[in-house]
């Protein structure tokens, strides 16, 4: 793009948080069955309580993976603090000491990541080498008890071996905001009872987008050499 003369731009951080919020909605979502609870309520099944029924598993006091430690990763720890949550992640390079004890969490190998996660958020960019970062081996190694959330890019994660795991009870649930081929979702995924799947909306609140699309104005005007950086677009991609 820089060799042809063009300027690319972007919208970091305007939306940081509000992912992070969806992360943790998508997070409870599938822990406490909400989806799966609504649509048994509006098939008409319910008649009456009982003991036993939809039970889930708590969030609270259970071990938090994360997955790529960007900014929405950190964002995403800052929030397990409040659920008493132990965090580790997996990053190529460890977060200062400062910024790892506000989050409250812990550097570990990817391999530890997948063995202690009882909740594992991937947030990671798509790149060639994160491919299928979690791919069918990856997924075995994690505990039949866990639950995975992807809200990173469609192709991190191996939709079809996430949709064997599930079906073979090799994993207890997943959320999933992003998927391989959108709008295209694997079949499998949409067969699964135990997991909760989103339309790419992670970033959907009416603030963040109104946020996204005045930065992506201030880039345009910018780079036509207009207002405050004229000329100087100020999330220019480095190319």
């Amino acid at each position: 793009l820089h060799a042809a003369g063009i300027v690319a731009t972007n919208t970091p951080d305007v939306l940081t948080e509000t992912v992070a919020d969806f992360a943790f909605a998508l997070l409870l979502g599938a822990a406490r069955r909400v989806t799966e609870a609504e649509r048994w309520l509006r098939e008409g099944h319910w008649q009456r309580w009982s003991f036993d029924r939809l039970l889930g598993t708590d969030v609270h006091g259970r071990t938090l993976g994360i997955l790529g430690m960007g900014r929405i990763g950190q964002a995403i720890a800052r929030r397990a603090l409040g659920f008493r949550m132990p965090v580790r992640y997996h990053n190529r390079q460890a977060l200062a000491a400062d910024l790892a004890q506000a989050c409250g969490a812990r550097w570990v190998d990817f391999e530890t990541l997948l063995r202690e996660s009882d909740h594992l958020v991937v947030a990671l960019p798509y790149t060639p080498a994160t491919r299928h970062r979690i791919d069918a081996a990856a997924l075995a190694r994690m505990k039949p008890t866990a639950f995975l959330v992807n809200i990173a890019r469609g192709g991190v994660v191996d939709d079809a071996a996430l949709a064997a795991a599930l079906a073979g009870g090799r994993l207890a649930g997943a959320a999933l905001d992003v998927f391989e081929g959108e709008p295209a979702v694997h079949p499998g995924l949409l067969a699964a009872d135990n997991v909760v799947l989103t339309p790419h909306i992670a970033s959907a609140s009416r603030a963040t987008r109104r946020a996204m699309v005045a930065m992506a104005a201030d880039n345009v005007l910018a780079g036509l050499g207009h207002g405050p950086h004229a000329g100087r677009p100020p999330n220019a991609i480095a190319g």
